[in-house]
């Protein structure tokens, strides 16, 4: 008895689906969390802003008051300032607290013109504060310091 092939497709595209939303699921909080922040530095690197804000809290406030929307224009100057920006970050230091999380990590940024060399460096101790909202982790506080 030979089984049409159409519907063998549509069953094993569907399992594949499946597997992949199971796959998804069991990341745990602190691999969903690192992988938000992943995709945070990516976006500053590939001059995205509108990207990287997908991740900030409305709410969030930084170093001096700093809220979302000055945080949201100090990224686009950058953005605008620099033909290449390079993030590096160091080993992140994860907290996870039920639905809130604190992550430490140093941060290295470097921007410029994007010839051989950078023009432009500095060196920051960052504290983060993150809670999870509707699946995602959001941030809704930083402070950083020069080193």
């Amino acid at each position: 008895m030979d089984i049409p092939a159409a519907p063998v497709k549509w069953a094993l595209a569907l399992v594949a689906v499946l597997a992949l939303v199971a796959a998804c699921a069991r990341n745990s909080p602190e691999e969903q969390l690192r992988g938000t922040l992943a995709r945070m530095q990516q976006a500053l690197e590939e001059r995205a802003p509108a990207r990287f804000m997908e991740h900030v809290a409305e709410d969030f406030v930084g170093n001096g008051g700093i809220d979302r929307d000055a945080l949201q224009q100090a990224v686009r100057a950058q953005v605008l300032a620099n033909q290449r920006i390079g993030l590096t970050l160091g080993p992140a230091e994860v907290d996870i607290r039920g639905e809130t999380a604190t992550v430490r990590f140093s941060a290295l940024a470097t921007g410029g013109s994007g010839r051989l060399l950078p023009e432009r460096g500095g060196a920051w101790e960052v504290t983060t504060g993150w809670r999870a909202e509707d699946g995602q982790w959001r941030l809704y506080h930083a402070r950083w310091d020069r080193r």
